[in-house]
C-alpha cells in the first residue's frame, strides 16, 4: 500500500512542563527524545518534524470509533446497537442516557487539537527564519485553521491565546483560558489562515497526501457555508460564549454564503490533481483507497507499524486495541453476523454451524454492535437498485465461509425451504426493500430460528430480514469502513479467515472532491449567485449522475464485490426535483457520505439537527424483535454545543463559579 509522509509517532516529543497548554507533542525523529527545546522550531529539522505531527494527529479523532459515535450516533443516521455502552447511549438523547461532559466522546476533538494548535504556531512564527518556503508554512496555517475549525463547530467560542498572546506560540505552560466568542474565532484563526493557505500552498502535493490550494479551498468554503448559518441563526440556536450575531468585518449572512458558493466552485474548476472517480465503488472500495476524489484523509498502512503509530515492540495485525492511533472506526458499525447459526444435518436438529465467521475482509471483520443504523436512513436511499451508493456503503449479504474456519469437512448447510446451502452461498439477505409478500419470521423458541430472527420468504433460500425488521442486534453493515484484507494461509497454502481482529489498515477519509458539489449547491439554495449555470440542480446530479453508474456490485449473489456493469444515471437525474431545497440537499448528503462522521456536523450547520433526528425507528434488542419501535429524542437548541470536558475545567486555576461559567450552558 503506499504511503502519505512517513510519520513516526513514537512519542518523541513531551510537552514542554506539565500543564494544560502544551507547546507541542510528537515530531518527525528518527532518534527519540524526552524533550525538546523551543530552539529547535527554528531549525529545518524541527520545523519538518512539527509538519509530520501535524499529519499524524489526525489519526487520534478521525478512525477513532468513539469519535465517529459523536459525530454520527444521536443523528438520523444511526443511533445505538445492542451492546453499546454509556458512550453511545447518551449520545443518542433518548432515554437510554444523558450525555454529560463527563461521557461526551467530542473530548476526543477537544484533547487532540490544542497542542497541535501550538504546534502550528510555532512553525508559523519560525520558519521563515529557519529558511523554509511559504508553500511548507501554509500547511501549518491549514491544520491551525482546521482545528481551530472542528472546535469552535462543536463547542462554540474557543481560547486563542494559550498564555502568550492571540494565536501565538505559548513557550510557558498556562493553566487558566479565557473562551473567545465564535466571530472572534472564525474572523481571526480560521478565515485569515484558510485564505493564506489558498494562496500559498501549491496545485500539487509536495507528497502524497499532503495539503493543496484545493484542499484549503474545501474548508474554506465549508467554514463560510457553517458561518454564514450561523450569522443568519433562523431557529434561534443559543450561541456561547453569548454575544451579537454581528460579523466584526461587516458581513451578512448573504455575503458568506456567496463566499462558500465562489470558494467551493473554484475548486471544482481548478481542481489540480483531483476529481470524482467513475464510479461511487471506487470512492468505498479498499482497492482504490487514496484515489484522486480523497482529498485528506488519516493514513494507515499494513507496510509499517511505525508508520501506523504503533508501539513496533508490542505491534501486532491479528489483535488491536480499540484505542487511538489505531483505525477501529468501522468495528462500531458491524453486528455481530457469526451468531448466525443453520442446521448442516436433515435429520438432527441440534447439529448447527455458524455458517458466517469473523474474516479479515471489508464487507465483514470485527463486531462491536456499538451503532445501529435508523431504519428511515436506510429507507432514505430510496432506489437501491438504481442509486450505487447503497449497495458500496453497506454490507447486506452474508455468504458462507465456514470451509476457510473452523468446519472445513461440513459440505452444505440446510437453507430455509430445504435446499442445501453450499460454501461461498448467501445464508443471510437484507432485503433492500419490504415484499409484497410478508416476510415470514420464526415464532419465538422455535428449532429453525437462525438466532436472528431471519425469516422467509418464497425464492430465497437464505434467511431474509426486510428494511422494518432492522433491530439493534442486527442491521446492515457499514461496508465502507470495513477493514484492508489481513488474509493468512495455511502451511499446505489453503486461504484461512485472516485476522479479523486487527486494526483497520486502511486511511480514514475526511475530505473528498466530491463534498465540493455539495457545497456549492448548499450555497446556490441559500441565495448565493451563480455563476456558469452551476445551480444546485446542476451540482447535485453530477454526483447523481455517477450514482447511477455501476461497475461492480458489493453484495454480489456469488460473491462479494462482482463485477456489474450498469448505468441508471439519466434515470437518476430526470427525478431529480426541479427545485432543490436544504432538505433535499440533507438527503443527498446522507447518501453520498453515510457514516463518515459528517452527520452531527451538517445537522448542526442547518439548525435542522432537533428536527430532523427527533425520532426514529428501529426494532428492539433481540432477535425476533421485528417490528420497529418508534423512539423520541430529547434534543434541545442548547445541545448544538457540545460539552466541555469536565477534567479539562476542573484542572483549571479558577475558582469555582469561574468553572460553571467556562463550561456550555446546557451542561453545567
Amino acid at each position: 500500500m503506499k504511503k502519505l509522509i512517513s510519520i513516526y509517532t513514537c512519542a518523541l516529543l513531551t510537552c514542554l512542563s506539565a500543564g494544560w497548554w502544551c507547546a507541542c507533542d510528537d515530531t518527525l525523529d528518527e532518534q527519540p527524545r524526552s524533550m525538546f527545546a523551543p530552539g529547535f522550531f527554528k531549525t529545518e529539522k524541527g520545523i519538518d518534524g512539527g509538519l509530520t505531527s501535524l499529519y499524524a494527529h489526525l489519526r487520534y479523532m478521525y478512525g477513532n470509533g468513539y469519535y465517529l459515535n459523536i459525530c454520527e450516533t444521536g443523528t438520523d443516521e444511526y443511533t445505538y446497537g445492542g451492546s453499546a455502552d454509556e458512550n453511545f447511549k447518551a449520545a443518542d438523547h433518548s432515554d437510554a442516557g444523558v450525555l454529560t461532559a463527563d461521557n461526551c466522546r467530542a473530548d476526543v476533538l477537544w484533547n487532540n487539537t490544542f497542542k497541535f494548535i501550538n504546534t502550528a504556531s510555532a512553525i508559523i512564527e519560525n520558519a521563515s527564519a529557519a529558511g523554509m518556503p511559504e508553500s511548507k508554512i501554509a500547511e501549518a496555517r491549514f491544520f491551525r485553521a482546521f482545528d481551530f475549525f472542528q472546535l469552535v463547530r462543536t463547542f462554540g467560542g474557543v481560547p486563542m491565546d494559550f498564555g502568550s498572546g492571540i494565536l501565538k506560540f505559548n513557550e510557558t505552560p498556562s493553566r487558566t483560558s479565557v473562551r473567545n466568542t465564535v466571530p472572534e474565532v472564525y474572523t481571526t484563526a480560521v478565515f485569515p489562515d484558510l485564505v493564506r493557505a489558498v494562496n500559498d500552498l501549491p496545485d500539487e502535493p509536495r507528497t502524497t497526501g499532503a495539503v493543496t490550494k484545493t484542499v484549503a479551498r474545501k474548508f474554506l468554503a465549508e467554514a463560510y457555508l457553517t458561518y454564514a448559518w450561523w450569522l443568519e441563526n433562523p431557529n434561534n440556536v443559543p450561541t456561547y460564549p453569548e454575544c451579537s450575531r454581528l460579523d466584526p468585518d461587516g458581513h451578512d449572512a448573504a455575503w458568506y454564503f456567496q463566499q462558500a458558493y465562489n470558494v467551493a466552485l473554484d475548486a471544482i474548476e481548478n481542481p489540480g490533481p483531483y476529481g470524482l472517480v467513475d464510479t461511487y465503488y471506487e470512492v468505498t472500495s479498499y482497492l482504490h483507497d487514496r484515489n484522486k476524489e480523497i482529498l485528506l484523509y488519516a493514513d494507515h498502512t499494513t507496510e509499517s507499524a511505525k508508520y501506523s503509530g504503533m508501539d513496533e515492540s508490542g505491534a501486532s495485525w491479528s489483535y488491536a486495541s480499540g484505542a487511538a492511533p489505531d483505525n477501529f472506526s468501522g468495528w462500531m458499525c458491524n453486528w455481530n453476523y457469526p451468531n448466525i447459526k443453520m442446521r448442516c444435518s436433515e435429520v438432527n436438529k441440534k447439529n448447527l454451524i455458524n455458517p458466517c465467521e469473523r474474516e479479515a475482509t471489508q464487507p465483514l471483520g470485527r463486531p462491536w454492535i456499538r451503532m445501529a443504523p435508523c431504519i428511515d436512513a436506510i429507507e432514505n436511499f430510496g432506489e437501491k437498485s438504481r442509486d450505487s451508493r447503497y449497495d458500496a456503503t453497506f454490507t447486506t449479504v452474508y455468504h458462507a465461509n465456514w470451509h476457510y474456519g473452523s468446519n472445513p469437512d461440513t459440505a452444505w448447510v440446510l437453507g430455509t425451504h430445504g435446499e442445501h446451502i453450499l460454501p461461498g452461498e448467501i445464508v443471510l439477505r437484507f432485503l433492500d426493500e419490504v415484499p409484497a409478500t410478508p416476510v415470514t419470521y420464526p415464532a419465538k423458541n422455535s428449532a429453525d430460528v437462525s438466532s436472528v430472527g431471519g425469516g422467509t420468504l418464497d425464492g430465497y433460500k437464505e434467511f431474509v430480514i426486510d428494511p422494518e425488521a432492522i433491530n439493534r442486534l442486527r442491521y446492515p453493515s457499514l461496508y465502507k469502513l470495513g477493514m484492508y484484507p489481513l488474509e493468512t494461509l495455511s502451511s499446505e497454502g489453503k486461504r484461512q479467515l485472516g485476522s479479523p481482529n486487527g486494526p483497520i489498515a486502511r486511511p480514514f477519509n475526511i475530505a473528498k472532491f466530491s463534498e465540493l458539489y455539495l457545497l456549492a449547491a448548499e450555497a446556490a439554495v441559500k441565495g448565493a449567485t451563480i455563476r456558469g449555470g452551476q445551480d444546485a440542480r446542476t451540482l447535485i446530479n453530477v454526483l447523481r449522475r455517477r450514482a447511477g453508474r455501476w461497475s461492480h456490485r458489493v453484495n454480489g449473489t456469488t460473491t462479494y464485490c462482482e463485477e456489474y456493469v450498469a448505468d441508471f444515471g439519466d434515470e437518476l437525474v430526470a427525478e431529480t426535483p426541479a427545485v432543490i431545497t436544504i432538505d433535499y440537499i440533507l438527503d443527498e448528503r446522507m447518501r453520498e457520505l453515510f457514516g463518515e462522521g459528517h452527520r452531527w456536523f451538517d445537522l448542526t450547520r442547518t439548525q435542522t439537527w432537533h428536527l430532523k433526528a427527533a425520532q426514529y425507528r428501529i426494532g428492539g434488542t433481540k432477535a425476533l424483535d421485528n417490528k420497529p419501535n418508534t423512539v423520541q429524542r430529547d434534543i434541545q437548541l442548547g445541545h448544538y454545543l457540545r460539552p466541555i470536558p469536565k477534567a479539562t475545567i476542573d484542572a483549571f486555576e479558577m475558582n469555582d463559579n469561574e468553572r460553571v461559567m467556562y463550561q456550555n450552558p446546557m451542561y453545567r
